[in-house]
């Protein structure tokens, strides 16, 4: 009989936002589910909804058990607003540099939980570049997890390292990002406003501190798998010199549909409410409509794309968030909107079950904002998407899915901003069009094969036997490895 392996403790140190912590939870999972793993999340005490349901301190996997440990968020000693464990764009500036203030007062209970616990690895978020100096204490390995992908992290650094922006005429002018197996072409607009001002900006040091970081470390986990961008998974490994496994789409970790409906925040929709609606209509018939959890629109914004939508004749499910969970009148909306459309679209107010809805066979489209997260769950749903970059890496995502994977349509957005601007609001006319070539154009049913052959390679990474699968194990054997050299 063959030996049983020791137990791996692996220890999660997620970022306090949803676009962060929703994933961390999926990677948890892939790896609770292996044998042997030992696995613990480290959050606060506010966003500990977002692991468990309430009453519960660990989550049931299978035959295992994930442990929660909660650090205290250190809001009042940098001036935070009660409550305020999540960033918030609308907050401000002096605020979100406020947050990420607390965010590195963790790390004395941080170095206190791992020399108490001493897991055998730390999974530590891209916004914690302090982690791996407090792991290297203890001689704990520390992996990186960022949230984007291959492509997008070799253009970030490639953006970073060459800076192709500078010496342009003008900010619209277009430059090539250098050193790519494909012509990426972006503008000055397009790029962090924190790289258009050319100085040092807080921002910006969090940047490099987070590029110094990964190579320091033991290694970064991507939310990819290989078949999906082979180019940038080896450009990044080979040429930019990087240890990287890639475990995705870890949403498919996700199995039954409670798992779905309930993954990140209670629905603000009943599931079967939902499903119910939906498999009312045709296969490919609906479009359907999110901003992720982080992004606002202001009213103006929102008032055209209801316009387009109306104009555009199409079924819809639309998911707002900002207006109605900030107590405000719906002065966006237009008059009676609901009553003319009703029975062609559906207006969720809140937090909806997005893999549920995008895996349902009458999604046709997909309009993103192009966060990692949302972008590779309609790529394992095999949706075809507008693109609708905000900021962050999503004008990166969007090239990606336009230009290298051709399963999407740009609406046409111009300029990389944290807060929307009514100047740099998409008109009615540009979000109808985008909508009607995404579902009616000529080159529809390519765009939809080639989305469901992605769809089939995602789903066959994660399987055993997989190419994610396999990282996964390799990951595993080499950090018990790893272990046992520190032992001997």
């Amino acid at each position: 009989m063959g030996v049983k392996a020791k137990e791996l403790h692996v220890a999660f140190f997620p970022f306090m936002a949803h676009g962060h912590m929703i994933p961390a939870l999926d990677i948890a999972r892939l790896f609770a589910a292996r044998d042997n793993v030992k696995v613990t999340i480290i959050t606060t005490p506010l966003n500990i909804g977002t692991f468990i349901k309430a009453n519960e301190n660990s989550i049931k996997i299978g035959a295992s058990i994930v442990n929660i440990q909660v650090f205290k968020f250190p809001t009042k000693e940098v001036g935070l607003p009660d409550g305020c464990e999540t960033p918030d764009f609308s907050l401000g500036t002096a605020m979100i540099h406020n947050f990420f203030k607390a965010s590195e007062m963790l790390n004395e209970q941080l170095e206190l939980f791992l020399e108490n616990v001493r897991p055998n690895c730390l999974v530590a978020d891209m916004f914690y570049p302090w982690a791996t100096e407090c792991a290297a204490k203890f001689n704990i390995p520390r992996l990186v997890f960022h949230g984007f992908c291959y492509f997008s992290l070799c253009a970030q650094e490639i953006v970073r390292l060459h800076e192709p922006y500078k010496n342009l005429s003008s900010d619209e002018e277009t430059f090539v990002l250098p050193c790519l197996p494909h012509e990426i072409q972006l503008t000055r607009l397009q790029i962090s406003e924190d790289l258009r001002k050319g100085e040092e900006t807080f921002f910006k040091r969090i940047i490099n501190r987070v590029k110094e970081s990964e190579v320091d470390s033991y290694g970064v986990i991507v939310n990819s798998f290989y078949e999906l961008e082979p180019d940038y998974a080896d450009l990044y490994r080979k040429e930019l010199g990087r240890r990287a496994w890639n475990i995705g789409p870890v949403s498919l970790s996700n199995r039954s549909t409670e798992d779905k409906a309930y993954r990140g925040k209670q629905t603000s929709i009943d599931k079967y409410e939902c499903l119910k609606w939906l498999s009312s209509k045709k296969p490919d018939s609906v479009i359907y409509i999110c901003f992720g959890s982080t992004a606002s629109s202001i009213d103006t914004q929102l008032h055209e794309i209801a316009m387009a939508l109306e104009a555009s004749g199409k079924q819809f499910i639309w998911v707002v968030r900002n207006s109605a969970d900030n107590g405000k009148n719906e002065e966006w909306l237009p008059t009676e909107f609901e009553q003319r459309t009703k029975g062609k679209g559906l207006i969720i107010r809140g937090w909806a079950p997005q893999m549920l809805i995008l895996e349902h066979e009458a999604i046709g489209a997909f309009v993103t904002h192009c966060g990692w997260n949302s972008t590779l769950e309609g790529i394992s749903a095999g949706v075809p998407m507008v693109t609708w970059p905000i900021f962050a890496e999503q004008f990166y995502n969007e090239k990606l899915v336009t230009d290298i994977l051709k399963i999407g349509v740009p609406v046409g957005v111009k300029k990389w901003s944290r807060t929307p601007l009514i100047e740099d609001i998409m008109k009615r006319e540009a979000v109808e069009m985008a909508l009607r070539e995404i579902m009616e154009g000529k080159e529809v049913e390519e765009r939809r094969n080639r989305a469901k052959r992605f769809k089939a390679m995602a789903h066959k990474a994660v399987e055993r036997g997989g190419s994610s699968y396999t990282d996964i194990s390799a990951l595993i054997t080499e950090l018990r490895g790893y272990h046992l050299r520190q032992q001997n």
